[in-house]
């Protein structure tokens, strides 16, 4: 081994220890002191104290004293996700034994498209996708890892076109083509329209009721509407768990209008999927085999390590009509193999990393069971949150919670006695939302997203949401809420606003 290789083997044997130092693995409770989560500094701040500029210069090189420096200050000033207070995103910590198996997947440094390149993970693929399908009871489907929740829900329209409009991969779109989704839809859906040429004007929201879920009747209207202007409607986007209120939509009642109107109906259950594993909560996803094909992202609330997206397809072979460019340098017919396992021909990119092995070596671990009680687990500890939102004086719900997403005000105590709720007033508790989250990062222990919600007229509020990585507490819930009173005790809002 040269001096150089030897060098590296060292430095990645020095990882772990970084990554141990910097508290990275660490979800306990000393997690609520100051700084534990996020050392915060503005762009222009940070600039100064790392050296981020690239240039091509012999003398700019730097030996492994100076690399581990730089180590140091990229955990330092980065975000702890498993800090059991890090509630910002739809993720949070990650599994452990997904993390070991990211390591492999890296070290070994293979792609997804063909068997002989990546024989072990290409079964494993395939295991995850059977075992998913199974789940969402699809009983002749098909399936992907893709590179995140957008790209699977492209997946979704691509399919849809693909069977409805089959001339589209030799002709383009056909003029007219109408897709039809939530008002609280993800953004992946207008991406979608845009990505793929049928045009955002063509995108038709409906409307959503109080909880955020549509409005099956207002779907049947607008796609009468459709049809009435000689339009072609071919895509129902319905969605398990939504990115803000956590809304499910009533697949059942969706599935009778697409049966109706022959369409294909895709669901966006990137969030909301995992509740599949339970047996208490898995009615949320009542429908899901009805569907013509399903998202659903692992690595948001059971804390696969990023990424871990699904796309499953309710009809064998369309992946293949729809993507295949049969591509000689690597997919030649006349291999030495079953080449029915190269399933690079179905996917939209090349080059595919091999994601199933995290959920796969979690699976093989934790078990039904063992997901089932994480899940388990999220539900009861959002639920136990929610009620003490209702509880406590100066904290209101936004709407009764669906899944283990919070969506909650804090309405500081002068505000509490206004008796008109005008546009003045929720102005005033925007600002207090988001100076209360300020707050929160520059103390640097905990992290919650804020968003508003135009579709109900509402300014922002915070939403809470809870995975199953770490595990949350009684503690860890209580944490979030003292630590807003906190702030709010600090600090006299009307001064500010």
């Amino acid at each position: 081994m040269t001096n150089m290789e030897d060098s590296s083997v060292k430095f990645l044997s020095k990882v772990f220890d970084l990554l141990n130092d910097g508290d990275v693995f660490d979800s306990s409770d000393k997690c609520d002191s100051e700084k534990s989560m996020i050392d915060f500094r503005h762009p222009s701040e940070l600039k100064k104290l790392i050296p981020f500029s690239l240039t091509d210069n012999i003398e700019t090189q730097h030996d492994d004293d100076e690399i581990e420096k730089l180590c140091r200050d990229v955990i330092k000033f980065s975000v702890k996700t498993n800090n059991r207070n890090c509630h910002n995103q739809l993720f949070g910590g990650l599994n452990f034994y997904g993390l070991g198996a990211e390591w492999m997947t890296s070290a070994l440094n293979t792609s997804q498209y063909t068997y002989e390149m990546a024989p072990v993970f290409t079964l494993i693929e395939e295991a995850v996708v059977n075992m998913s399908l199974q789940l969402f009871g699809f009983k002749n489907g098909d399936g992907i890892l893709c590179p995140g929740g957008s790209t699977s829900n492209m997946y979704g329209i691509h399919t849809a076109r693909q069977s409805k409009y089959p001339e589209t991969r030799l002709k383009g779109n056909p003029e007219g083509l109408v897709i039809f989704t939530s008002e609280d839809a993800h953004y992946s859906i207008l991406k979608g329209a845009t990505f793929l040429g049928i045009g955002t004007k063509n995108l038709i929201a409906v409307k959503t009721n109080e909880s955020g879920q549509m409005d099956v009747d207002d779907l049947e209207m607008k796609i009468n509407d459709s049809i009435k202007n000689n339009l072609k409607p071919f895509l129902v986007n319905a969605t398990c768990g939504t990115t803000v209120l956590g809304a499910f939509d009533d697949l059942n009642k969706i599935a009778d209008v697409c049966e109706r109107y022959n369409l294909w109906l895709h669901v966006d259950a990137c969030l909301g999927g995992s509740a599949i594993f339970s047996r208490k909560h898995k009615h949320l996803l009542n429908g899901c085999e009805r569907a013509n094909s399903i998202s659903w992202n692992p690595h948001k609330t059971m804390g696969v390590p990023l990424q871990c997206s699904l796309f499953m397809i309710n009809q064998k072979g369309i992946l293949h009509e729809c993507n295949s460019s049969s591509a000689t340098y690597l997919f030649q017919q006349d291999k030495f193999y079953d080449t029915s396992y190269d399933t690079g021909d179905k996917s939209l990119s090349c080059g595919r990393k091999v994601d199933a092995f995290k959920f796969w070596i979690m699976f093989k671990k934790h078990g039904m069971i063992g997901f089932e009680a994480m899940i388990d687990n999220a539900f009861e500890k959002a639920s136990y949150f929610a009620d003490q939102v209702k509880s406590r004086e100066g904290f209101e719900l936004v709407v009764p919670i669906q899944y283990t997403s919070i969506c909650f005000y804090y309405v500081p105590e002068y505000m509490r006695k206004q008796e008109q709720r005008d546009e003045t007033w929720w102005k005033g508790m925007s600002k207090v939302t988001a100076f209360i989250k300020e707050q929160m990062v520059m103390n640097g222990n905990l992290m919650l997203g804020y968003s508003p919600l135009a579709s109900k007229n509402l300014g922002n509020f915070f939403r809470m949401v809870v995975t199953c990585q770490p595990l949350a507490t009684y503690e860890s819930m209580d944490f979030v809420l003292n630590e807003i009173e906190k702030i709010a005790r600090k600090f006299e809002f009307h001064d500010h606003f």
